[in-house]
């Protein structure tokens, strides 16, 4: 079985129509193993990832000055840009050698969680960025959909037991750039963390430097096939099953001396319940093997505020 393995096994999202209980059983044994999943099939348009990575190319090649026009260093970076060398793994003594950009989900005027998801920032270039990356939302949102009831029929729990749960959620699309790095540079694109969220889905990990911290304490690289998803366990999922999906450490490294030169470029999607949602223990992952670890439940609001703080976005 998947304890065998030493790499993430590719599965395909088309088998969750033609044989959903194999599905569900197939991405749970990928995520008890390694905390990951490779996905093909995801229904993600290509054209849109085309226009996506070319419109994210190019908001990344503006002039310095442009893009931080669009950083609000009291918004915690929750939208807009965040300048290289701003976010750092918990834990960590450097900064990674990143920038980025958030876009939110919308939320109409007077909505409960105005207050805590702020309006999305735009930029004026490139033009059609606001259609291509509100479109690329959704189809992310759609996609995180079907997998969160894949991880939920896993569970033993209804297909629909996340539905009420990430509706409205606080999702964040995250566009990455890794900028050409000196041969001295002070750490890494990205340093060893875990994410926050309920599970992350990713495009771009085709270029290599994405690993996971494997459970006998080696680096595994993360090598997908083109054009798939990389999809992990976050915090909050590993906190609601008890470790029962365990959120793998995972870092980017510094590419070799021949590819120090480019850029690399990914689309993180983390998905996020609403921020009133309440991570509580499912009972179905507590036993005398597998005692309750959070007797305490938050919100998942408090507990992301919390690790904003620990990551530097936010100041306590």
């Amino acid at each position: 079985m998947l304890d065998t393995l030493d790499q993430i096994p590719t599965l395909s999202l088309r088998q969750d129509r033609d044989d959903p209980d194999g599905f569900a059983a197939a991405i749970g044994a990928s995520f008890e193993r390694f905390g990951f999943a490779v996905v093909a099939d995801h229904g993600v348009p290509a054209d849109l990832v085309d226009r996506a990575w070319a419109e994210t190319k190019a908001f990344f090649e503006l002039p310095e000055a442009e893009k931080r026009g669009y950083f609000t260093p009291a918004g915690g970076g929750q939208r807009g840009y965040t300048p290289f060398k701003t976010e750092i793994a918990k834990g960590a003594s450097a900064v990674d050698l990143k920038e980025f950009w958030h876009v939110g989900r919308p939320l109409p005027a007077g909505h409960a969680f105005e207050a805590v998801m702020p309006p999305n920032i735009w930029p004026t270039r490139p033009e059609g960025f606001r259609d291509t990356f509100t479109e690329l939302f959704a189809a992310f949102d759609r996609a995180g959909d079907v997998i969160l009831s894949a991880i939920a029929r896993h569970l033993g729990l209804a297909p629909d037991w996340f539905d009420p749960a990430v509706k409205d959620g606080n999702s964040i699309l995250r566009l990455l750039h890794y900028p050409p790095i000196p041969a001295d540079a002070e750490g890494v694109r990205a340093g060893a963390h875990e994410d926050i969220n309920l599970i992350t889905l990713l495009l771009g990990a085709e270029e290599a430097g994405l690993e996971l911290l494997d459970r006998d304490g080696r680096w595994l690289a993360v090598k997908p096939p083109e054009g798939a998803l990389v999809v992990n366990v976050g915090d909050m999922l590993q906190r609601l099953t008890n470790h029962v999906l365990p959120s793998t450490t995972h870092r980017v490294v510094n590419p070799p001396p021949e590819r120090r030169g480019s850029s690399r470029y990914s689309m993180p999607f983390f998905l996020h319940p609403a921020p009133d949602f309440l991570i509580e223990t499912l009972p179905g992952c507590v036993s005398a093997a597998n005692p309750n670890r959070y007797p305490t439940p938050i919100t998942a609001h408090d507990y992301l505020h919390e690790r904003l703080v620990e990551i530097g976005l936010v100041k306590a």
